[in-house]
C-alpha cells in the first residue's frame, strides 16, 4: 500500500511523515495514568524520562498532566500546569524533538507553549475549550485533533455508532474545518482516530485493521494503541483475568497493532515503550518501502 508522505515544519523544526514512520514517546506526569500513573508524576522522574525517550529513538515526546483513561476525573487548571510546565521548559532546552502538550485546556496549552512545546495534542479536538484552537494559531504550531465519543468520563459507556468510519469522518471534518476557521493551516493538522476512546474492542480491532480509510481525508494520521485495554482483553486467557499493561504479553500486543497500523497507513505512532517500538518500526518501515 502507497502512504502519501507529509512534509511538516514550524519554527525550528521538521518532520518528514511516510517514508520513515514517527514514535511519540509518552511522558504521564500523573499520578493515575492507566499503564504508569506515578511513575513518572515528580518532576525528575518525568525530565528523566523524557531524557530516555529521546536517546532510545522518539521523535516527539508528549507531555501529558492530566489522565484521560476512562472514568478518570478531570484536575485543575492550575494542578495542570503545575505537573507539566517546569517540566517541558527543562527537556525544551535539553533535548531536541519537539514536545507536545497533550491538553484539553486552552491555558494549559498556552503555558506548555512558552515553557517550550510545540505541538498541541488535543484528545477533545477543540470541544472541551475551543479557545485552545486560537491558541494554536497564534503560535502557529501543529495540532493533533483526536477522536473521542463523549469524554473520558462517559466515553466507555456502551460506545455505539451508526457507522463507524462515517461518523469518525464525520467529526474529523467538522474538527478541521473549526481548526481552519480560528486560522490553523490544514498543513498543520494531524488526525487521530482514538482508539479506546469510547469503543469497543471490535471498533478499535477495525479502526486498526481499516485504518487507510482515513487516508482521503489527506492529513498524517496518528495511531496511539500502546497497552490500550482492547488488546489486553484479547491476550487474557479468561474475561475475569486481567493483565499488567506493563506486562511483556501486553508489550507483544502492542507491537502487532504497530506493526499493522504503520502498514495501513499510520504516520506517528504514539507508545510508551520507545526502545521497543524503534525496532519494530526499522522493519516494518523497510517491508512498506520494498
Amino acid at each position: 500500500m502507497t502512504i502519501k508522505n507529509y512534509d511538516l515544519k514550524w519554527n525550528n523544526h521538521h518532520l518528514k511523515l511516510g517514508e520513515k514512520t514517527c514514535i511519540m514517546g509518552i511522558v504521564n506526569v500523573t499520578p493515575d495514568s492507566f499503564s504508569d500513573g506515578g511513575d513518572f508524576y515528580t518532576f525528575e522522574n518525568a525530565v528523566a524520562q523524557g531524557i530516555r525517550l529521546v536517546k532510545e529513538g522518539a521523535d516527539i515526546l508528549d507531555v501529558g498532566g492530566e489522565s484521560t483513561r476512562p472514568f478518570s476525573d478531570a484536575v485543575s487548571l492550575d494542578e495542570e500546569i503545575s505537573r507539566v510546565v517546569p517540566v517541558i521548559e527543562k527537556l525544551s532546552k535539553i533535548v531536541s524533538a519537539p514536545i507536545s502538550i497533550d491538553t484539553t485546556k486552552a491555558e494549559v496549552a498556552m503555558r506548555a507553549i512558552e515553557a517550550g512545546a510545540s505541538i498541541i495534542n488535543d484528545v477533545a479536538a477543540f470541544r472541551l475549550d475551543k479557545d485552545i484552537a486560537g491558541v494554536a494559531a497564534r503560535y502557529d504550531v501543529p495540532v493533533i485533533l483526536m477522536h473521542m465519543l463523549g469524554s473520558p468520563k462517559t466515553m466507555q459507556v456502551k460506545p455505539q455508532y451508526k457507522d463507524l468510519f462515517g461518523d469518525i469522518t464525520d467529526f474529523f471534518c467538522d474538527a478541521v474545518n473549526r481548526a481552519e476557521k480560528a486560522g490553523i493551516s490544514r498543513s498543520k493538522i494531524i488526525i487521530d482516530p482514538g482508539i479506546g476512546f469510547g469503543k469497543t474492542v471490535e471498533h478499535n480491532l477495525q479502526l486498526v485493521h481499516y485504518l487507510k480509510r482515513f487516508q482521503d481525508l489527506d492529513m498524517p494520521i496518528l495511531v496511539g494503541a500502546s497497552r490500550k485495554a482492547f488488546i489486553r482483553k484479547i491476550l487474557s486467557p479468561s474475561p475475569a483475568a486481567e493483565i499488567d499493561p506493563k506486562s511483556n504479553e501486553t508489550e507483544a500486543g502492542t507491537q502487532a497493532v504497530v506493526a499493522v497500523s504503520i502498514l495501513n497507513g499510520a504516520h506517528i505512532v504514539r507508545v510508551h515503550d520507545v526502545a521497543g517500538t524503534k525496532l519494530t518500526v526499522k522493519i516494518i518501515d523497510a517491508i512498506k518501502t520494498s
